[in-house]
């Protein structure tokens, strides 16, 4: 599902600039909203949710995924992968990586979410989740490769 999503929404975007976690947000949505996979306000949803509620996405030390909920201006499901250059501070944890996910109903959502846990999962790492394997990569064929690998294993 990430990886037909990836592809399909041209949604990779690697070794990123963002100033904060608001930019870094705004690219992963910016490429779904130019794929039609959502609407320019589901970004907007996900900076008040995080505003309100707290850095709620941040999955892992370095790993963050924005997402809102399906009427938040989900049109289909789909993912984006975002790696940043340099971390940006979100309320305190830093965060290099950022999957998008846009759900267009809960299950999709969590299946999403399962899927990505296995990606990033990384039992030998001490936090028990690799982003480094993202941060390294410099073509959308080597994420592709990584998750691949990780889906397989």
């Amino acid at each position: 599902m990430l990886k037909e999503s990836l592809i399909e929404n041209n949604s990779i975007k690697l070794n990123q600039s963002a100033a904060n976690w608001e930019d870094a947000i705004k690219i992963g949505t910016d490429a779904l909203v130019a794929s039609g996979a959502i609407e320019p306000r589901y970004y907007d949803n996900i900076i008040a949710k995080v505003k309100e509620l707290g850095p709620y996405i941040v999955l892992a030390p370095g790993l963050a995924m924005p997402h809102s909920r399906p009427e938040d201006g989900v049109i289909k499901t789909a993912f984006g992968l975002t790696t940043l250059s340099e971390p940006v501070d979100f309320n305190g944890e830093l965060v290099s990586v950022l999957v998008t996910l846009a759900g267009s109903d809960s299950n999709n959502h969590i299946e999403g979410i399962v899927e990505i846990t296995q990606i990033f999962d990384d039992p030998e790492s001490s936090d028990g989740i690799n982003i480094q394997k993202f941060l390294d990569c410099k073509t959308k064929e080597e994420v592709l490769a990584v998750i691949d690998t990780a889906l397989n294993a």
